[in-house]
């Protein structure tokens, strides 16, 4: 014959109790994202959900290669700009307009290049245009 509970009295599992001693003892209060709410159910499975998250959290980012190749040509002429000499200038320009050359002849696909080399003594000049500048704001 079965055991009835009078009317009242709880039923409490082992799992049950486990997890209301933990809340007890605040263990479930320091988990990430207690407190926020739960995802968009309506949003669709994304199976890389995990790689996105561990390249925003390292501040990784994926471009086409047309759009990297730019973000790089960008980062190589403040480079050369500010580079301590002539002939580092040259060479930043040199080897950055060596690999948009290349892109322009084999384009891989996606967005276009969009950009053509940096006339190398144009960057010179211009280098040398913020070094006197620099040497001026200092004379003062």
């Amino acid at each position: 014959m079965t055991e009835r509970k009078p009317p009242g009295v709880s039923f409490e599992s082992f799992v049950d109790k486990q997890i209301r001693d933990a809340q007890a003892r605040g263990e479930f209060a320091a988990l990430p994202g207690a407190g926020k709410p739960l995802p968009d159910p309506d949003t669709p499975y994304d199976e890389l959900w995990w790689v996105r998250k561990k390249m925003a959290r390292e501040g990784l980012a994926v471009l086409p290669p047309s759009l990297a190749l730019r973000k790089e040509a960008e980062d190589a002429l403040a480079a050369a700009l500010s580079a301590p000499a002539e002939r580092l200038v040259r060479k930043i320009v040199t080897e950055i307009n060596t690999k948009i050359r290349d892109m322009m002849f084999k384009p891989p696909p996606g967005p276009p290049l969009g950009l053509k080399p940096y006339d190398v003594e144009d960057v010179v000049r211009q280098w040398r245009e913020r070094r006197e500048a620099a040497r001026d704001d200092e004379a003062e």
